[in-house]
């Protein structure tokens, strides 16, 4: 199976597919992509899960509608970065969050609703933990440029902590010095 290609240029085909002109919440949305995959690599992720990091938001997300490319052309970013990490980007950003996060907590494998064709399925248990931990560090990603980001209306704070049990150390104890430092 293809690993795609080498990180350098994973991270070109990033900017050529024009992830520098997207802007976000705290500069360009390439720097955050970067920055995510930087906080995975930190705590010693699995390559196809850094990236992930580093292209979470091909296709859009429920929080960040505008999309590098659609998601009939998974097979490309397939390509760049591998199928295990495409796969990982296609449900991070399938994922219909007003419906899914609310249910951690209550189940241990929540039903998860698809936004682009309105499947609702669960997801396997190392999927689902990519799922987790390429969440935190999307949002302690922001959270790193935008103090206050992670405890605002204290929803993302209660979603980490229902999250825990999906995620490594290295996430909780990230989660926990968010929370020491707030």
């Amino acid at each position: 199976m293809v690993d795609g290609l080498a990180m350098n240029e994973k991270f070109q085909q990033l900017a050529k597919l024009g992830a520098a002109g997207f802007q976000h919440l705290n500069g360009n949305l390439i720097d955050h992509l970067n920055g995510t995959r930087n906080l995975l690599a930190s705590w010693s992720a699995p390559q196809n899960l850094q990236d992930a990091g580093l292209y979470h938001a091909a296709y859009g997300t429920a929080g960040f509608d505008q999309q590098m490319v659609s998601v009939e052309q998974r097979g490309k970013i397939a390509h760049i970065i591998g199928p295990s990490a495409e796969e990982i980007v296609y449900q991070y950003c399938a994922c219909e969050r007003n419906y899914f996060w609310p249910k951690f907590g209550s189940e241990t494998n929540p039903a998860f609703r698809n936004r682009f064709n309105g499947e609702i399925y669960k997801l396997d248990i190392q999927l689902l933990k990519n799922f987790c931990e390429l969440t935190v560090a999307n949002e302690l990603e922001i959270e790193s440029n935008q103090r206050g980001f992670i405890t605002f209306g204290g929803q993302l704070h209660k979603l980490f902590l229902t999250m825990r049990p999906m995620l490594s150390s290295a996430a909780n104890k990230s989660v926990k010095n968010m929370i020491i430092q707030h």
